[in-house]
């Protein structure tokens, strides 16, 4: 994955939409279009292999709309300006997470000492349920 080119990519072909924010915030709320709509198409994203692509339809289904666009709001901030970077920032970051391939998980086997352990206690346990029974007749 070539973030380089991923970020450029997003940075000259997302389509940014604003919208009256919720919340708090007074006047500035009620007149303000504040909240930012992020939108990048799947298909112009570069910088990602095929492996990589279809790893972030998958983690992203939920974000990706009918046009085959991923879709980020962002409305945390008063200004539009600061929105708008959070909004690409986002963009960025949730693509580079998703394309991540995690590397294959390698089992161990439990040491000596956390099997005597294990052991142990497992004798605890049975020696304390033991003493709840009634004794028996000799």
């Amino acid at each position: 994955m070539n973030k380089e080119l991923l970020a450029a990519s997003i940075l000259d072909n997302a389509a940014i939409d604003f919208a009256r924010s919720s919340g708090p915030g007074g006047q500035n709320v009620n007149k303000v279009n504040t909240k930012v709509i992020a939108r990048v198409p799947l298909c112009t994203l570069a910088g990602l292999d095929d492996k990589e692509m279809e790893l972030v339809r998958t983690r992203l289904a939920g974000r990706i709309n009918a046009k085959d666009e991923i879709v980020v709001s962002v409305q945390e901030e008063r200004s539009q300006v600061q929105n708008r970077e959070r909004a690409l920032n986002k963009l960025i970051a949730l693509i580079v997470a998703a394309a991540r391939r995690m590397p294959p998980r390698i089992p161990t086997k439990p040491t000596r000492a956390s099997k005597e352990r294990k052991l142990t206690t497992k004798r605890r346990r049975a020696a304390i349920k033991g003493y709840r029974q009634k004794p028996q007749p000799e």
